[in-house]
């Protein structure tokens, strides 16, 4: 403390340095006042710390007022903290009193100091646009519950091996798919094309009975022979029969050997929380899968951003990454293997469990070894996401005067750039009209607020031209009860008069009244004629706001829905 008494430090990127101005051990006020300026005003420093030791001729208090003169004139670009070491409560005080955080020691204050850093790194997360996924189609829902839905008809707890597969692939989650045989010569018939080409294959026991097929050795690899496949079969049917004498066996399964030897074994899949509701599971796989406990959680639905974290979160992802001569794995393809998941966590509630495990991973992507889905046949207890998912079902074609057609849907968060595209084709004055004020610019901060919804309190819709770009926004956000929300409405200056602004405002009506609220409302400027024009069109009452005469209050009661819509 000698050393650093008097002196300041800077805090950034997990260095330490002393200013170049030389402070001695007994600092005066104009050399802290000097020492923080010079360093707030370096473009290297990311934060500064002012420690102050205690000595029998120090001046702390003047000490502490000239650090505090120096930060306010640097403004709050940059974060000064203070550890006043033994200093009373005036001192305290003063920095409390100009916002300033101090601390009783320098530990202290560079705990405080980590804290800033990850509330800074988590809102950075939170606000990050994610990769668009355009190209990808979404999956066929209606097949998918088709299968779930026989299934259950049949009061079968799992799906068996052809519809999981018929599951992955609708998912277009890559598979080793399987042929499932009824008995062995029918698995020999099933083998031999694949032992025509010199690839050897793997045997598997299918059965509703068994869920762990290794634990009771109902799992042969490497077999390159039928021989080797007859003899495996009958050594597997054998133990099965011992060790589980009450299992059904439905037949054989065969697969060809993955032939991947670079390949990281992983485990991708959701369980049903009973609190959470779906859970999607992520990290290492394999037999020892939970034995080396590497594996993380992330409530669905995810993006690829959100998968991608999931993914560095674990030990599992160092080894992901490229080593001596093995490559580095895709993992934009392990995110979209998570991402599909958690959306088939999302689509079907059915299914109360689903394991990829392992998930192969290598440079060419990944490939699904062994999967299993266990269904939730009791209703009441299928658990909803805790994240409301994506409403893609309120997606939908418009055809506008002069035969414009235009794709109207939920606004997504890879959606920012197309927003910030849209908003410099809108003039000035309906920035202004918009947002009661001149806009000149608008950060990524303000768009990643106007895209990154929670679908369970707003709602936005995007009505995109022929050409992809956005052609206005409505947007809907409720109060905490659920019951009234405000609205909003820009349209890009070159579609005015197409009748977009009627069709957004009425479909934005019908998800409040498929919501429940009870009320719609906004504020207008009373010389947008326009807007309040449409308002008087839908049904809006509109008065004078009592606090504000240039502003117009619009109100209109949402009926509720009619029990067969």
């Amino acid at each position: 403390l000698r050393q650093l008494g008097g002196s300041l430090a800077r805090l950034g990127g997990g260095a330490a340095a002393v200013s170049r101005e030389a402070v001695i051990e007994v600092a005066t006020p104009a050399q802290y006042a000097g020492t923080v300026a010079e360093l707030l005003a370096d473009a290297g420093v990311d934060a500064v710390l002012a420690v102050h030791a205690p000595h029998r001729l120090a001046q702390a208090e003047a000490c502490a007022d000239a650090v505090l003169a120096s930060a306010q004139a640097a403004g709050q670009a940059k974060p000064v903290l203070a550890a006043w070491i033994g200093g009373d409560e005036a001192v305290a005080a003063r920095f409390a009193a100009a916002g300033l955080p101090s601390f009783a020691t320098g530990a202290e204050a560079v705990l405080g100091f980590q804290h800033l850093l990850r509330h800074a790194r988590l809102q950075a997360e939170l606000m990050a646009t994610p990769p668009s996924a355009d190209d990808v189609p979404p999956p066929d829902l209606a097949q998918a519950r088709a299968i779930v839905a026989r299934a259950l008809a049949q009061e079968r707890d799992w799906l068996d091996a052809g519809e999981v597969s018929a599951l992955l692939a609708i998912y277009r989650v890559p598979e080793l798919k399987p042929v499932v045989a009824p008995d062995l010569e029918a698995a020999l018939v099933a083998a031999r094309p694949f032992l025509s080409t010199g690839r050897p294959v793997a045997l598997k026991i299918v059965s509703p009975d068994i869920v762990h097929k290794s634990d009771v050795g109902g799992v042969a690899l490497d077999l390159a022979t039928e021989a080797a496949i007859r003899d495996a079969a009958q050594r597997m049917l054998a133990r099965v029969a011992l060790e589980r004498p009450g299992a059904r066996i439905t037949g054989l399964a065969v697969q060809p050997m993955a032939q991947r030897a670079k390949a990281r074994e992983l485990i991708v899949g959701f369980a049903t929380d009973p609190c959470f509701g779906p859970v999607v599971v992520f990290g290492r796989g394999g037999t020892a899968a939970e034995l080396i406990d590497d594996s993380h959680v992330a409530l669905p639905p995810l993006d690829l951003g959100l998968a991608g974290r999931l993914i560095a979160r674990t030990r599992v992802s160092r080894v992901l990454a490229a080593y001596r001569d093995v490559p580095a794995a895709n993992l934009e393809a392990v995110a979209a293997a998570i991402v599909a998941v958690g959306q088939m966590a999302v689509d079907l509630p059915e299914i109360r469990e689903l394991d990829l495990n392992p998930l192969l991973a290598d440079e060419t992507g990944v490939i699904a070894v062994d999967a299993r889905i266990m269904l939730e046949r009791r209703p009441e207890q299928r658990r909803r996401p805790a994240i409301r998912p994506y409403p893609g079902t309120w997606a939908k074609r418009i055809a506008l005067r002069g035969g414009r057609e235009f794709e109207v849907r939920p606004i997504r968060p890879d959606d920012e750039g197309a927003i910030a595209e849209m908003l410099k084709k809108v003039t000035p004055e309906d920035l202004r009209l918009r947002f009661f004020a001149p806009v000149k610019a608008f950060s990524h901060a303000f768009l990643a607020h106007l895209t990154q919804l929670d679908y369970a309190r707003a709602m936005a819709f995007v009505a995109l031209d022929e050409a992809g770009e956005v052609a206005g926004v409505v947007r809907l956000h409720a109060d905490i009860a659920h019951e009234e929300a405000e609205y909003a409405i820009l349209l890009r200056s070159d579609m005015k008069g197409l009748g977009l602004g009627w069709t957004l405002m009425t479909l934005i009506i019908e998800w409040a009244r498929a919501e429940g609220l009870k009320t719609i409302r906004s504020q207008v400027l009373a010389e947008n004629t326009r807007m309040l024009a449409l308002c008087r069109q839908l049904g809006f009452d509109i008065a004078n706001d009592p606090d504000d005469t240039a502003i117009r209050i619009v109100t209109l009661p949402v009926e509720p829905a009619s029990p067969s819509s």
